[in-house]
């Protein structure tokens, strides 16, 4: 009945749509309205609504006036530095061109010959074949060096910049080595093996083309953030889906600035809010910040670059600050292809305490040039609450090319835009914004009562969980090769060096199964360490003791624990259990790792836990994507209907590098662990072998 009733006013909506877009000021609302703006560019809510009654205008026309207005303003005087800047640069061509004439007669005063002068175009010819020569140099020097060393040697930075994002994020070409990194140039997270910022020559056309997107970008935003039906609609669950068609008649040039593949594409579009227990304007900070963003964001994030400041922002608060990024987004699963996107994020005070980032493509030849995912105007409006808490409304609207394959498992859950869509965005956000005070809190375990060791504990966690990650997910990101694709119990095992003693390969094999079981009861089942035995192959058995624990968000299932597992043939073990579970709207996660009584003592006395080697293993829990689990169930205890996607990973410490043992043996075991896990739980709960 409610599609009905918005298809019958459709044609009266579009006419006042388009009496609204024709709409021009008198000339005595526009004189009036300059006045003010010559007075106050920012006026409050107060000073709106008394131009409101003044000129017989709704305060949201007010607003957007001076929103325009003050972009009118910019490009002014945008304008006019370029024409300063032209002339100072032809008079500068004009002095340059009469001092090279001067040079080619100059007369050596000492025996009075003419000086022999080459011009300057055949100078820098020469540089460009000498630049060239000694990169070929370097590409012999470090194939050398590799043969000894039995690695590359890392490049220099600026031949970063001839590579394509593809070959800045997966190491195609030159690249640098993750072993060469200092531990010092490492996020707490680790999320990205390059470094943060590639400082990529943009000239001043570009920055007045990317300017000029970004701003239109906005504008697109805040009508997305500000405008309900009939342009967003309600699906059963209550979740915010575009209306495509009111989108094209809303927005009618944008469906020219999508993909290559228009006609044959899908489009994902959606919208969610939610109270997120952090300011505004530290959420700013995070999130014009590539590595604090994906440091945020580490389930969703793969990989977080940016490779220009287009803007730097006004005052340092980054205010109309404008970067050029790379983005590479994950669903925690081998069975889904990441998605890679280069856009240009743009940041923008909206009045005071409001503050709104956009995200949209910006796609250049050099830059994923056969890129199947277009972002549309994505992004987030942020409002201060008075308590310290901010409102975040956040939209992800993005067109997909029907080329890029979807696994059966996932599909759902892909297109219904709960892997990749805004509210994953929101219920992450929210976690790791409970995580970060949790942080910062007093220490409230016995087992750790220092605030210093409670920190070491949680940073040596997220490390724990970052590494996880990086290592079930699809993303080339990583220090990770593939060995195996997925074989015929749909495992895929990658592996990578080790960065800590004792030296060696690390194999990291990862499944996902479905099972008929509520996302809630799964993961209460998995992170119980009273359960634990039950599927935990490596116990043998022996049942689990919780010796610490450490809260980390409102929800009871966000805590990290440590472990101890009681063996009767070994009652001296040593061994632990980190152990971190965490659980919102949008999925779970239960991820740990083995460490020795001597590393876990560090950490808990507060000292650098960077070096203690950790080999994560654990699950990722998804909704699947059915009718029932479109609400945001497991904010509800009990937990709700349909089923589950669980990913589960193992990591296995390989000490041998020989390649025949490494193929055979070492894939044999940890393919075996995996089978074995996925049996134990399923016969746990009652599913059966094929589910």
């Amino acid at each position: 009945m409610k599609m009905e009733f918005l298809g019958d006013s459709s044609e009266t909506d579009k006419k006042t749509m388009k009496k609204k877009r024709f709409h021009r000021h008198t000339p005595h609302q526009i004189q009036r309205l300059e006045s003010a703006f010559n007075e106050c560019q920012h006026p409050d809510e107060k000073q709106r609504m008394q131009l409101s009654r003044e000129l017989g205008l709704a305060p949201r026309q007010i607003k957007f006036w001076f929103q325009n207005r003050r972009t009118q303003k910019k490009a002014q005087h945008e304008r006019a530095d370029n024409c300063a800047l032209k002339e100072e640069n032809d008079r500068i061509r004009c002095e340059n061109i009469a001092i090279r004439e001067a040079l080619k007669h100059t007369i050596c005063p000492t025996c009075g010959e003419t000086s022999a002068h080459e011009d300057s175009y055949l100078d820098e010819q020469k540089l460009r074949i000498q630049n060239a020569q000694l990169r070929e140099e370097l590409e012999r020097v470090s194939s050398i060096a590799a043969k000894f060393m039995g690695r590359q040697l890392p490049h220099l930075p600026p031949l970063l910049l001839n590579q394509t994002p593809r070959q800045l994020f997966h190491g195609g070409g030159p690249c640098l080595d993750f072993d060469l990194l200092p531990a010092s140039c490492s996020s707490m997270f680790a999320t990205t093996l390059l470094p943060s910022q590639t400082n990529l020559a943009i000239s001043d056309i570009d920055k007045s083309i990317m300017t000029n997107i970004a701003v239109t970008a906005m504008e697109e935003l805040l009508r997305h953030t500000q405008t309900n039906e009939p342009l967003w609609i309600k699906t059963d669950g209550a979740r915010d889906v575009l209306n495509l068609e009111s989108y094209e008649n809303m927005f009618p040039r944008s469906s020219s600035r999508g993909g290559k593949n228009h006609h044959n594409s899908r489009v994902e579009a959606t919208r969610s809010s939610g109270i997120v227990f952090t300011n505004a304007m530290t959420l700013v900070d995070m999130l014009m910040d590539s590595v604090k963003s994906a440091e945020i964001f580490p389930s969703v994030v793969a990989a977080s670059k940016t490779l220009a400041v287009v803007s730097s922002g006004l005052r340092g608060n980054h205010g109309d600050a404008l970067h050029l990024m790379l983005e590479e987004l994950q669903v925690l699963s081998p069975l889904v292809t990441t998605r890679e996107f280069s856009v240009l994020r743009y940041c923008q005070q909206i009045e005071h305490g409001t503050w709104a980032v956009v995200n949209v493509s910006y796609e250049l030849p050099q830059f994923i040039p056969s890129s199947r995912s277009y972002r549309f105007p994505s992004g987030c409006l942020i409002q201060d609450l008075s308590n310290g808490y901010s409102k975040v409304t956040w939209v992800e609207h993005v067109e997909i090319s029907e080329q890029e394959p979807v696994h059966e498992m996932f599909k759902d859950t892909v297109r219904e835009g709960l892997a990749f869509g805004a509210e994953r965005w929101i219920a992450s956000l929210q976690r790791m914004c409970e995580r970060l005070t949790a942080l910062i809190g007093p220490a409230t375990s016995s087992a750790i009562p220092s605030l210093e060791g409670k920190r070491s504990v949680m940073k040596l966690a997220q490390r724990m969980v970052s590494n996880f990650c990086l290592s079930v997910g699809t993303s080339n990101n990583t220090r990770s090769t593939v060995v195996s694709g997925m074989n015929e119990f749909g495992i895929r095992v990658t592996s990578y060096k080790s960065q800590h003693e004792p030296n060696g390969t690390v194999l990291c094999a990862a499944t996902s199964f479905w099972l008929p079981v509520s996302p809630l009861i799964v993961f209460n089942f998995l992170k119980d360490e009273r359960t634990r035995p039950q599927w935990d192959v490596l116990l043998n058995g022996s049942s689990v003791q919780e010796v610490a624990h450490i809260a980390n968000g409102s929800h009871p299932g966000n805590c990290i624990s440590v472990l101890r597992g009681f063996n009767a043939s070994s009652p001296q073990n040593n061994m632990l259990i980190l152990q971190e579970s965490c659980v919102d709207s949008s999925g779970s996660l239960v991820v740990y790792t083995p460490v020795d009584l001597p590393a876990l003592n560090m950490a808990m006395s507060g000292q650098d836990t960077s070096y203690i080697p950790i080999l994560p293993s654990g699950f990722a829990i998804l909704p699947d994507g059915s009718r029932n689990n479109q609400t945001p169930e497991l904010k509800v205890e009990g937990g709700g209907g349909g089923g589950s996607l669980i990913t589960v990973g193992f990591q296995i410490m390989v000490t041998s590098l020989q390649s025949g043992k490494l193929n055979m043996e070492s894939m044999e075991t940890v393919n075996n662990l995996i089978r074995s896990t996925v049996h134990h739980i399923k016969t746990t709960l009652n599913c059966p072998s094929t589910a």
